[in-house]
């Protein structure tokens, strides 16, 4: 059974002073792939401009705009409908042998190093080959991480900032869905997992009546490579499915930042995000 959910994502920018100019990356339009079909997409700005759109490095869509009229506000809104359905299960599993290959770790190299977010903390890699050592594959371990970082982090908004990394948010033990993705990885590639972050929407109820508009949110889990690509959400302890609409894949937060840009003038900025989830059918 598949799901057909409407999500609209509206970005708000109001600024002290007037913009003389900006240039802006956006990543919050769905692409289809794995458990998802995107059935429209639709994309603008106020003010309105043209839009350039590619893929960057790691396949994920990016619109890219200037505004270069003086403007007070921005708005970046993306309304899309996508079809989704629950994650095939695990069809591939290497050994420990097969992923500790040379040939492999050069391939996926860049998703085994340390970056700004997910630097490896000694606790947290002392605590993760600890599991490893009960798991008879790296799927086992993917799994055995996962619970082991949902179980000792707390979900607190506002615990955390957009800047917070992975040594941080495990040290405080709580954090957003952010920090529970970072800490993931920083487990996951200490193993010699290859591990990617992900970035999506998350709709907030697991039976939504149909036709109801939800406050959705955004949100980020991860996905490992043992055999082929899967994905795990350690906040939520679910399998990837009817909720989850993926946007973006990286290495860190960095790589999939939802809106980012540069301005000229405009001092202090006010942002005001809304995400609003339907399922259709």
């Amino acid at each position: 059974m598949t799901w057909r959910l409407e999500i609209v994502h509206s970005t708000r920018y109001d600024y002290g002073d007037k913009v003389l100019s900006s240039y802006n990356e956006a990543r919050v339009t769905p692409t289809s792939g794995a458990h998802q079909s995107v059935v429209s997409a639709r994309f603008s700005t106020e003010p309105r401009v043209a839009v350039r759109r590619y893929r960057d490095y790691w396949g994920t869509l990016v619109d890219e705009f200037d505004v270069v009229e003086p403007h007070q506000r921005l708005v970046v809104t993306s309304s899309v409908v996508v079809e989704t359905e629950e994650s095939e299960p695990l069809a591939a599993s290497v050994g420990w042998e097969d992923m500790a290959d040379s040939s492999l770790r050069d391939q996926y190299a860049e998703l085994l190093m340390p970056t700004g977010y997910t630097a490896a903390e000694p606790a947290l890699a002392t605590g993760a080959r600890a599991l490893a050592a009960t798991c008879e594959t790296p799927a086992d371990a993917v799994f055995a991480v996962s619970r082991w970082v949902n179980q000792e982090m707390s979900y607190v908004p506002g615990a955390t900032g957009v800047h917070t990394d992975a040594s941080e948010a495990w040290e405080a033990r709580r954090g957003v869905c952010q920090d529970f993705a970072h800490v993931t990885i920083v487990a996951l590639r200490v193993l010699g997992i290859p591990a990617r972050y992900v970035s999506g929407y998350l709709h907030p109820s697991k039976d939504p009546a149909i036709g109801e508009a939800r406050a959705g949110e955004s949100h980020a889990w991860v996905e490992a490579w043992t055999g082929s690509w899967w994905g795990v959400d350690p906040t939520n302890l679910e399998p990837i499915g009817h909720r989850h609409v993926a946007i973006g894949r990286g290495r860190d937060y960095a790589d999939v930042a939802p809106v980012r840009g540069v301005h000229s003038g405009g001092g202090e900025a006010t942002l005001t995000v809304e995400v609003r989830s339907t399922r259709l059918r």
